[in-house]
């Protein structure tokens, strides 16, 4: 008796360990996010600081250069595309007035208008990055908060995931140690690729698609063509909600215009899945469209919609794990992704 009640006290506190765990994982799940986020920022940088690294650049000096590059994207990309859009909306707001002048209600586009020149210009341009501490409300404090706990993450993890690995190599059997290392590195190189991939998608689409909008006629072609950049974040969702935007737009000024908007999408959408797609990303997943889009859909329910963003990521870690664990591939023989450096550089990490 004396051994079963132990055995049942041991199993009920394995089961509370489990639970309790359980419980203080969800509620950490913002960090853990961020987290995540930031081992994916820097598999993408680690190749780039890896080349400084053998040219006799320190990392510490190679991380800060991709930083300051990042900064510098981010600005140039405020005081070239917000000013002008403020300008575009503005522009529709002074014809939209000029059309009710004689009514008593301005109707929902002028209001729709009316609202987004508003957040237009509270958004910070290439010379007002950085505002008064005292127009900082509490969710930005928070946004910009995560932002650089996500950065610090990222450059801690290029100097420690090396002693990371070996900790857990010594962990493990000697003969499976090997595989181990070879797993990890396959991993680290699909998660960069996957990420200096899509930031290059979103500078490409975004810009493509602004010029053909501007061609068109489209209104506000620079908001659109920008929202179609930046939703390629957003696997197979993203592009039909910035091919829906932009027919939309253009059913304001006539259906031709609609029409040529959603063939310019088209187009784009056809030249990124048959001809970009196979050449800068590659089979840098190895998901299918379906798996895509269930990890997005299955992640953004449980954890909300900021772990969209981490979805396609997940799924290809566990894809990975499968594939080695469960499937029986040689990591060491899978092919390894490479984009914007060759596959020599991500084989050195």
């Amino acid at each position: 008796m004396a051994g079963i009640a132990r055995k049942a006290f041991v199993a009920t506190l394995v089961g509370l360990a489990v639970v309790v765990g359980a419980l203080a994982l969800w509620k950490l799940k913002l960090v853990l996010s961020l987290v995540f986020l930031g081992f994916i920022v820097a598999a993408a940088m680690r190749p780039g600081v890896d080349a400084l690294k053998r040219r006799g650049i320190p990392r510490g000096v190679g991380v800060g250069i991709h930083y300051l590059l990042l900064f510098g994207l981010v600005a140039l990309f405020l005081w070239l595309v917000v000013p002008r859009a403020v300008t575009q909306v503005q522009h529709a707001l002074d014809r939209d007035r000029i059309r009710h002048a004689a009514r008593t209600s301005t109707g929902i586009k002028h209001d729709i208008l009316n609202g987004l020149d508003k957040r237009l210009r509270r958004l910070p341009s290439g010379s007002k990055l950085v505002q008064p501490a005292a127009e900082i409300t509490k969710r930005a404090f928070e946004v910009i908060l995560g932002i650089f706990f996500t950065l610090a993450t990222a450059a801690y993890w290029i100097f420690e995931r090396d002693h990371a690995i070996d900790l857990v190599a010594s962990l493990m059997p000697r003969e499976k140690r090997k595989r181990m290392r070879d797993t990890w590195d396959l991993i680290d190189a699909k998660l960069g690729a996957f990420v200096r991939g899509q930031a290059l998608l979103i500078v490409l689409v975004g810009t493509v698609l602004s010029i053909a909008f501007a061609i068109i006629g489209l209104p506000y072609w620079i908001l659109v063509g920008s929202f179609a950049g930046i939703v390629e974040i957003v696997p197979v969702i993203g592009p039909l909600a910035a091919g829906a935007l932009a027919v939309g737009v253009g059913f304001t000024v006539s259906w031709h215009t609609a029409l040529a908007a959603g063939l310019c999408v088209l187009a784009v959408r056809m030249l990124e899945d048959y001809i970009v797609l196979p050449k800068v990303l590659g089979d840098a997943t190895g998901l299918s469209p379906l798996v895509v889009l269930f990890s997005v859909s299955a992640i953004t329910i449980l954890f909300g919609g900021f772990a969209v963003l981490l979805a396609v990521p997940f799924a290809a870690v566990l894809a990975t794990l499968v594939d080695v664990v469960v499937r029986g591939r040689n990591p060491a023989e899978e092919e390894i992704p490479a984009v914007l450096f060759p596959a020599k550089d991500a084989e050195a990490n």
